[in-house]
């Protein structure tokens, strides 16, 4: 079965994300492309080998020729056009997060209940063989039982204008970054945290998180912190396990394939690993959509991961003195 792929829009994200793992996997076609400005499109779809250009969003969800739909729109529209693709049979990889916040999150699974389409969040890192691995030690038992945990994922991101800074496009660190920190503590302790307490730098003084730190408890007292920053001169995706016997520290756990590495330490003894560079966590991710797709599911991250995620989200926020963000109506 060869899955046919639309994308919405002609973001930044989508060579890496999509295109380049989807022209090496034989089972997905780029079939469609739309975007507000078709001028844009026409040259994105040039540029990227996609076969056709359509001249909005709904002719693409209404497209014979269209499988499933890529949504990398900023983190406003993503819940609305998950629904109305879904709507339109189309199956769905949509960019994190998954919505604007909880309750639109909590919608959107309500909306989307009983169609027979695949729909899933696309935290790509959650399907390379670094994390695999370390669930794997975990499992063992090589540190004991956790005992506490950290998450850091930092970009640089020096333009005050990119839709991250931006609250009517739900940005913020969080919304962007900080999202990887929750969900990769939250995927490795198998468990849903409680939000202690937060710190939160604001843009200009206003509801936009440039940094944010957030302090967890998971049942059991296991501690954790989750952080993120748009404001780092130097990038940071780095992670560490605390457990009774000894610690897992990894590096690169957002993109793995660009650098990572992998120590684990006992008593006075430590081990490093690079861990399947040559794979990419995009490509990865395609090709375990592609199987639910064919297979008819199950997912990895599935709508309870998804709303689990905003849930705590929302709850740093709060935390932080912030408001959660508001979801755009949408019918």
């Amino acid at each position: 079965m060869t899955v046919r792929f639309g994308i919405l829009g002609a973001a930044g994200i989508t060579p890496s994300a999509l295109i380049a793992p989807a022209h090496a996997n034989p089972d997905v076609r780029l079939t469609a492309v739309a975007a507000r400005n078709r001028a844009r499109a026409e040259e994105f779809a040039a540029e990227h080998g996609i076969e056709q250009v359509l001249d909005s969003y709904d002719d693409l969800l209404a497209s014979p020729d269209v499988d499933a739909v890529y949504i990398p729109l900023p983190n406003s529209a993503h819940a609305e056009w998950t629904v109305r693709a879904a709507r339109a049979g189309k199956h769905v990889l949509v960019e994190k997060p998954y919505a604007s916040n909880a309750e639109e999150a909590r919608r959107v699974v309500s909306e989307i209940a009983g169609l027979p389409v695949v729909v899933m969040e696309a935290f790509h890192y959650r399907h390379h063989p670094l994390i695999h691995r370390v669930e794997e030690i975990l499992a063992a038992g090589t540190i004991g039982t956790v005992t506490s945990a950290s998450a850091v994922f930092d970009v640089q991101v020096p333009d005050r204008s990119n839709i991250r800074y931006n609250w009517e496009l739900a940005g913020g660190a969080t919304m962007d970054l900080g999202c990887y920190s929750i969900h990769l503590l939250r995927t490795l302790l198998k468990a849903e945290p409680t939000v202690v307490s937060a710190q939160a730098r604001r843009f200009e003084g206003g509801q936009i998180d440039e940094a944010l730190t957030a302090q967890l408890e998971f049942p059991g007292g296991v501690t954790a912190t989750a952080s993120s920053s748009l404001l780092e001169d130097v990038q940071a995706q780095t992670a560490r396990l605390v457990g009774t016997l000894g610690t897992i520290e990894f590096e690169g756990f957002v993109k793995p394939h660009g650098g990572n590495s992998l120590t684990v330490t006992v008593g006075d003894h430590s081990t490093t690993e690079t861990v399947a560079p040559d794979v990419t966590s995009y490509g990865a991710q395609l090709s375990a959509f592609v199987a639910a797709v064919e297979e008819g599911g199950p997912v990895v991250i599935d709508a309870a991961d998804s709303i689990a995620t905003m849930e705590v989200i929302d709850a740093c926020y709060r935390a932080a003195g912030l408001e959660p963000r508001r979801a755009v109506p949408w019918a």
